[in-house]
Formats: C-alpha cells, sequence, structure tokens
C-alpha cells in the first residue's frame, strides 16, 4: 500500500468525534438564504455512484424536474467557494 494509500486509510478510519470542524462555516439558515443557484453550462460530465441521505434527495427530488443538475450546482457553488479561499 502505498503512503497516500495508507494516510486515506487512517482518515476514513478516524471517527467522527475526532473531527475538528471548527474551521468549516456555519450552513446555517442565513447561509441558504444568501446562496444563488447558478446552473453550469453544459459541460462534460462523469457518470458516478453516490450515497447521499434519503432526506437531502427526497428534498432535491421535492424541488422538481432537474434535481440532479441541482445538486451537481451545489456541489460546484462549494468547489469555486472553497478554492476561492485556499488561493
Amino acid at each position: 500500500m502505498t503512503r497516500s494509500k495508507e494516510r486515506l486509510a487512517q482518515i476514513e478510519a478516524l471517527p467522527e468525534a475526532k473531527i475538528d470542524f471548527s474551521d468549516l462555516p456555519e450552513m446555517d439558515a442565513a447561509f441558504f438564504k444568501a446562496v444563488r443557484l447558478i446552473m453550469p453550462s453544459a459541460t462534460t460530465k462523469q457518470a458516478i455512484s453516490i450515497r447521499v441521505d434519503d432526506d437531502v434527495l427526497q428534498w432535491f427530488k421535492a424541488q422538481g424536474k432537474g434535481h440532479l443538475s441541482r445538486m451537481n450546482a451545489v456541489l460546484r457553488a462549494y468547489m469555486l467557494a472553497n478554492a476561492k479561499e485556499r488561493t
């Protein structure tokens, strides 16, 4: 096993109680009132399989047609917001 795979295995084995979430921004009601949903332009997409909590999936589905595209847009917005903080 490579060092990076060993480290990943260590991280995956870490209990949630030991993870420090203090530097993450709080995603409270004010956060969700301020966010904007921007649908990305047609880009190359890759089919994957992920597990999400049932209530999360049901909430997105309840918003109407295009729930997978909206989930992708939320992930993209999170990625872009975090990319700006790291540069």
